[in-house]
């Protein structure tokens, strides 16, 4: 089973029986998370299963949320999914969110749509029973975990000669702290193709909310409804792009509007499966605290909805008020050459020309 390994955190019985009916699961190692230190997860397929009761989350997954964050390389090389099945409508995005980001920083890497979750009722799974035309709800969780599975044991990178890298942010050159940092990370990758687009300005309508049948009609072709410079100049960006870099300052502990109404617009290539295969970057910079309140807005939105897959440590968080000062800050040369270093690794082909 590609050296897969599941790591559960807490048990229930519907999510036993879903594990014991995938036939993909036969003989793969499962280890409970409260044994997590006594193994060596580092460049294994990973599988985290959770089971969340009507309280939301205990004493086993706050506990294995600590280790991930005071281990930060224990899973170097590694790549995962998440399963979360709850006992009421609540909790399990949130949960799934927050134990990505941190495997994220613990050196964990998740393709694209790395989460299939479970509410009470899972009714979370109708459009997607609809769209397939399965039976029922049950059957759906099964067809879901399956191509989860799927997705996950066939993950890697595609590295290349000289990758596309998409970079986009809606700040002003002047005052911005956030591109400020976004520039001195590009500036370390000149071997390179890079692409900056600005969203300021009103360039971008937010989506209207089209039926599905119009959103897949015009995501077909790589288009949307409402047109504009969504579909004239970034859609075909973010095609021919490997990665993207999002530079996003925190406003209100969110992105800013331009760039939600980027993300919201994406939703006609995910209809089309057109996301898949690249990669999601971001800065963020608070003036204040919050970054992580960002940071996995981005991740879920972007990689859990809209199937960007999710290097290690995606994200680069400071914190930094008046303009120019977070290019001040203590070590910040060396982390953003770390940080340029760590795309270069993901996407690069190790020599020029190399078979890859």
């Amino acid at each position: 089973m590609q050296n897969l390994t599941i790591l559960s955190c807490g048990r229930n019985d519907r999510l036993e029986r879903l594990l014991s009916d995938i036939p993909a699961l036969n003989g793969a190692e499962r280890i409970d998370a409260a044994a997590i230190g006594a193994h060596d997860l580092r460049g294994r397929r990973l599988l985290f299963t959770v089971a969340v009761d009507a309280y939301g989350e205990d004493a086993a997954l706050c506990e294995l949320l600590r280790f991930l964050r005071s281990h930060p390389d224990c899973l170097h090389g590694a790549t995962a999914a998440v399963i979360i099945d709850g006992a009421t409508e609540l909790d399990t995005k949130d949960i799934a969110r927050r134990l990505i980001f941190a495997a994220n920083f613990a050196g964990c890497a998740f393709p694209g749509k790395p989460l299939v979750e479970a509410t009470g009722s899972l009714q979370n799974l109708a459009v997607l029973q609809k769209k397939n035309g399965l039976p029922g709800l049950d059957e759906t969780y099964r067809f879901a975990v399956s191509a989860l599975l799927e997705r996950l044991l066939s993950e890697e990178p595609v590295k290349k000669d000289r990758p596309k890298l998409l970079v986009l942010h809606a700040s002003d050159r002047e005052t911005s702290n956030t591109l400020a940092l976004g520039e001195l990370v590009t500036r370390q990758l000149p071997d390179f193709e890079i692409e900056t687009i600005s969203l300021r300005n009103g360039t971008i309508h937010d989506c209207r909310g089209c039926s599905y049948t119009i959103c897949s009609h015009f995501a077909a072709q790589s288009s949307c409804f409402y047109g504009g410079a969504m579909v004239d100049e970034v859609i075909p960006a973010v095609l021919n792009a490997d990665a993207l870099l999002l530079l996003c300052p925190n406003y209100n502990d969110a992105v800013g509007a331009n760039i939600t109404a980027f993300i919201n617009r994406l939703t006609g290539l995910t209809v089309s499966n057109a996301l898949y295969g690249r990669s999601l970057y971001a800065v963020v910079v608070s003036g204040y605290s919050g970054g992580d309140l960002v940071a996995q807005q981005l991740l879920g939105a972007l990689c859990l909805n809209k199937a960007l897959s999710l290097p290690p440590r995606f994200c680069l968080i400071k914190t930094a008020n008046d303009p120019g000062t977070a290019l001040q800050l203590p070590g910040i040369a060396e982390e953003t050459q770390a940080f340029a270093a760590a795309i270069r690794a993901r996407l690069k082909c190790a020599a020029m020309n190399q078979n890859c």
